[in-house]
């Protein structure tokens, strides 16, 4: 007896038609296409895979720690650029040529010296007009040695020696002013000693006792000697005529 479940017993039989399912047994084998067989991986694409991932991690990360650094480095670029610009300025300066001969303009000629100002009261000649307060004085000459002012009978005899001043005063003033030579003219010899007028040999050595208290309108002068009894060999150098006590205008002061 044949045994059902034999797979012989599923085929069919000899002039059947196969077109249906057999009255019994399994479902036969419906027919489908084959499965693609499975391509095998080379062996070389996993070590390149992962050289690739490496570099690609390896170059972000460089580029990460150059952004980071990037951030904190313009602050010392800068101050590190700062001394340099300054440089940069102050080189022109160091290196710019220097002007030629040419183009250097000529040296201006040396100023003359003022002429030193002088100090003190003005020093006048004989001959010359000088202003002394209220009055304009001349010295017209001097001359020493004189013993004796007078004539034979009324005369005034020196101690030393005379020396005789003829001077013109003259009022240049608006008013009338009173000029009395003692007092007023003195006069100083090499060592600067000053010697005053004698008032009595004035008074034998002038016609009229001029010099002696005259009263003197305005541009009216006079003409009068003054004596001086000095020693004997003295050689007087300054004759001055002093301005007075109210009045702001300096001494006049001759040089002899």
């Amino acid at each position: 007896m044949t045994d059902p479940g034999h797979p012989s017993q599923n085929q069919p039989y000899a002039g059947q038609p196969d077109n249906g399912p057999p009255p019994y047994g399994p479902p036969p084998t419906a027919a489908y296409p084959a499965a693609p067989a499975r391509r095998k991986r080379p062996s070389w694409l996993i070590p390149t895979l992962i050289g690739l991932g490496a570099m690609v991690a390896l170059c972000c990360g460089v580029g990460m720690v150059g952004a980071i650094l990037g951030d904190s480095e313009p602050a010392s670029v800068s101050s590190s650029a700062e001394p340099t610009a300054a440089a940069a300025d102050a080189s022109p300066a160091k290196s710019a040529p220097a002007p030629s001969a040419a183009a250097t303009p000529p040296a201006a000629a040396p100023a003359k010296p003022s002429p030193a100002k002088q100090t003190g009261p003005k020093v006048y000649r004989v001959g010359d007009k000088v202003r002394g307060g209220d009055f304009e004085f001349t010295v017209n000459s001097v001359k020493c040695g004189i013993s004796q002012v007078g004539d034979s009978f009324l005369n005034r005899k020196a101690q030393g020696t005379y020396c005789r001043v003829s001077i013109s005063v003259k009022n240049v003033t608006k008013s009338a002013h009173l000029f009395h030579a003692d007092g007023t003219v003195t006069v100083q010899d090499a060592a600067g000693r000053e010697y005053d007028a004698d008032g009595a040999a004035g008074m034998y050595g002038n016609d009229d006792a001029r010099g002696f208290l005259d009263e003197i309108n305005p541009g009216n002068s006079v003409r009068a000697n003054v004596f001086f009894d000095v020693p004997k060999g003295t050689k007087l150098k300054t004759i001055t005529f002093d301005a007075g006590l109210f009045t702001l205008a300096e001494d006049a002061v001759v040089s002899l």
